[in-house]
């Protein structure tokens, strides 16, 4: 008994100093409508918290992710109208993210992206699982992806979208870079994560530390061109940590590397780092407290317009600069 106590402890102590996978992805829109009207319509996703952008205002801040907000499944925007311009895929880049559906659900995700005009690829597999690639109205490029391992997690049902087609979460994102070697290091040296498999010029890292939203690709293609990162594109990934504790261990690891990072940001539904790596693509760390239901319960979430506590004394003009959803 004293030798599972401690081997439980030991085990605690290795989770707390961790990174857990995958946090929340933040991408970049033009209409917040058409964004809104994607994500939780045609996808089913839930919005879990309407706020605004923390350095400007009268720019939406969406959260869309399961009925909680649980990490790893959250897939946020600033919609950005007709002041951003289109992005363009290439290396120093986010370029895929990845969420996993359940076995059998692929034809019907075709048939949904079929009648809404949606541009997709048809199934195609890598690293032996099957997968349907795709784009947003604003050209982000999304993989539904189907585990070889049962994803076991509780996904958010819509009238049109239950439980046996639902998302789960995140499966995997890539990172696109001419060169994967300073990109690996930080994932594998820092994060903890090791190789898992290769095919051809795709790499593919995870975490043993939780068992979804573990995956990273890393795509080597040293004859593309940078990136734009603008409409249609990953702003910036943001990996897990258990609390305040954890982050400010990683940002002491992070500093040992030589690295820029900045100081500890409150973003009111958990606490961040960031930082870019060397391959050029804005890293977060983020926490899990305190998590989505502070200001809402989670019966509420997402149906009221949050703002930070520096903004609330301009509700009424920001309110009326923001674009209608309904």
């Amino acid at each position: 008994m004293t030798f599972l106590f401690l081997h439980q402890q030991r085990k605690d102590n290795i989770m707390d100093n961790s990174i857990l996978g995958i946090h929340h992805i933040t991408a970049i829109a033009g209409d917040a409508k058409r964004n809104y009207d994607f994500y939780t319509r045609i996808l089913g996703l839930r919005m879990v918290k309407k706020t605004v952008n923390f350095d400007d205002p009268e720019t939406y801040h969406f959260y869309f992710g399961d009925e909680v907000g649980t990490p790893g499944t959250i897939l946020t925007f600033f919609p950005w109208g007709n002041r951003v311009r289109q992005g363009r895929r290439g290396t120093q880049q986010v370029t895929e993210i990845g969420y996993a559906v359940p076995q059998g659900s692929l034809e019907f995700w075709r048939q949904r992206l079929d009648a809404n005009n949606i541009i997709y690829n048809n199934v195609a597999e890598k690293f032996g699982e099957q997968y349907l690639s795709f784009i947003d109205p604003d050209g982000l490029k999304l993989e539904l992806t189907v585990p070889q391992k049962t994803d076991t997690r509780t996904p958010w049902e819509t009238d049109e979208v239950k439980a046996d087609h639902a998302t789960r979460g995140f499966h995997h994102i890539t990172i696109t870079t001419t060169k994967m070697d300073a990109t690996a290091r930080i994932l594998t040296e820092i994060f903890g994560y090791r190789l898992l498999q290769q095919e051809v010029n795709r790499y593919r890292f995870i975490t043993d530390t939780v068992a979804h939203a573990a995956l990273v690709d890393i795509v080597e293609a040293p004859g593309e061109a940078v990136g734009l990162v603008a409409g249609g594109s990953v702003h910036h990934v943001a990996f897990r940590v258990k609390d305040e504790a954890a982050l400010m261990h990683f940002r002491e690891k992070i500093i040992a590397q030589g690295l820029n990072i900045t100081e500890k940001i409150d973003r009111n539904y958990f606490y961040s780092l960031y930082f870019r790596e060397p391959g050029g693509v804005l890293f977060e760390i983020a926490t899990d407290n305190p998590g989505f239901a502070t200001d809402e319960t989670v019966a509420e979430l997402g149906s009221g317009l949050k703002l930070p506590s520096q903004y609330e004394g301009y509700r009424k003009r920001i309110e009326q600069v923001l674009p209608q959803l309904d």
